[in-house]
């Protein structure tokens, strides 16, 4: 038993065998935390200023609008430049935007609209960080590591999920918005200490031939190696329906812990951390199974699917926490499955477009999804929110279900389940 135990420890934490990636993942535990404690406040912040589960969509849309204007091009940078140093100036900018966002806070009342500002800047640096941060991974860990190193990052930011939003929740009660902000500021000291002490050496070598892909160009070439991938492209198609329409609980749990079930900034925060013990749970599951599986993929958007139909009637705080642990468990083994799926597939010169379409369907449509969920629970309340939500999910995947049945070997890819890389 202690041996199986071992053997399955081993295989869990694979990829921390890589020095660099322990710096990384060990500067990242304090890094997405305080990411983590500034997304519940901003949240909180915006609903206590203006009173409207519309405006916390506003937020959201300020969050990922430069997702849907830039997403599709940002890969190309990541194709484009080193990935390490690009990440280590998107760090740095966001460290920059949470001071500011701390000062404009605890120096008194900020206006909506400051708040709304500082999203669109914030999010406009994670557009070009989500893809370098991604073929960075691949770096650190090669292509055997790779499926376990992604989804020991999905472990990391969801137990930061689970962490994070409590802290967020009692600090915001206790002293206030800005405290998280300054917290978070300071916790990107932890990730660029942690890149700087890197050994480049050690890194694996990208194989990137010829020039240098141009903006458009090499983004149209992203695309036409999507759709001539029909695998590919179905995951793509699956993650930006599910993300847009579904995948809305930083509009959402706010305004169910406040409208829903008449609690406080504490019960947000306990509502986000079930949400991220869950989503912790489905990333170790993955790390162990250590493999990119479309069976677990579908398996796990229908799961997924299923928690927000049953949660989208709940009036108690027991029931809505168990419908998040459930959905934060499905939610991670999709996702992380359709990212190291899509990595496996695609060669090293194209590594960082790919994964920007990839971003661009995971998070470009969501200002549309955060405005449409917003709206709908100014109609009729959370429940119908998550209906909505859970329909569409379910009705994505029975689409991606059939469109790969009509792929040759489809019965190889959904029963044997695992990716190879090209």
């Amino acid at each position: 038993m202690t041996a199986a135990l071992l053997r399955l420890n081993r295989r869990t934490f694979a990829s921390l065998k890589h020095r660099n990636y322990r710096l990384f993942f060990g500067g990242q535990v304090v890094s997405v935390t305080g990411t983590w404690m500034q997304n519940v406040a901003m949240a909180w912040l915006v609903l206590d200023l203006t009173g409207s589960p519309v405006a916390v969509g506003i937020l959201v849309l300020c969050q990922f609008l430069p997702f849907s204007v830039l997403g599709l091009f940002a890969g190309v940078f990541a194709d484009r430049l080193d990935p390490r140093r690009l990440v280590m100036t998107t760090q740095a900018a966001a460290m920059v935007l949470a001071t500011a966002l701390a000062l404009l806070t605890l120096a008194g009342d900020p206006e909506p609209w400051q708040v709304y500002v500082l999203a669109v800047l914030r999010g406009t640096v994670l557009v070009f960080d989500a893809p370098a941060r991604q073929a960075f991974t691949y770096q650190m860990v090669g292509p055997a590591e790779l499926p376990n190193a992604v989804a020991l990052n999905s472990s990391l930011f969801n137990a930061a999920r689970v962490i994070g939003p409590a802290f967020g929740g009692v600090i915001v009660a206790v002293f206030g918005p800005g405290i998280c902000f300054a917290a978070n500021a300071v916790s990107f000291l932890a990730v660029l200490v942690a890149l700087a002490a890197m050994n480049a050496h050690e890194l694996v070598s990208l194989k990137r031939e010829g020039e240098r892909p141009a903006i458009f160009a090499g983004t149209w070439e992203a695309m036409r190696y999507a759709r001539r991938s029909p695998r590919v492209g179905i995951v793509l198609v699956l993650v930006a329906a599910v993300s847009t329409f579904a995948f809305n609980f930083n509009v959402l749990l706010p305004v169910l812990a406040r409208e829903t079930l008449g609690k406080g900034p504490e019960v947000f925060g306990i509502l986000s951390a079930c949400f991220g013990a869950g989503a912790l749970a489905g990333a170790l599951l993955a790390a162990t199974i250590g493999r990119a599986s479309i069976r677990l993929l579908l398996l796990g958007t229908a799961g997924f699917g299923v928690a927000e139909l049953v949660l989208a009637p709940a009036q108690t705080l027991v029931v809505a926490a168990v419908c998040l642990l459930a959905a934060g468990l499905c939610f991670t083994v999709w996702s992380a499955n359709a990212n190291a799926s899509l990595q496996l597939r695609v060669p090293d010169a194209i590594r960082g477009r790919v994964l920007g379409l990839y971003f661009y369907a995971f998070l470009g449509l969501q200002p549309v999804g955060g405005l449409l969920s917003g709206w709908l629970a100014d109609l009729g309340g959370t429940g119908l929110a998550f209906a909505f939500g859970g329909a569409v999910t379910l009705a994505a995947t029975a689409v991606a279900f059939v469109k790969l049945g009509q792929l040759p070997h489809w019965k190889r890819a959904l029963l044997d389940s695992s990716f190879t890389q090209r």
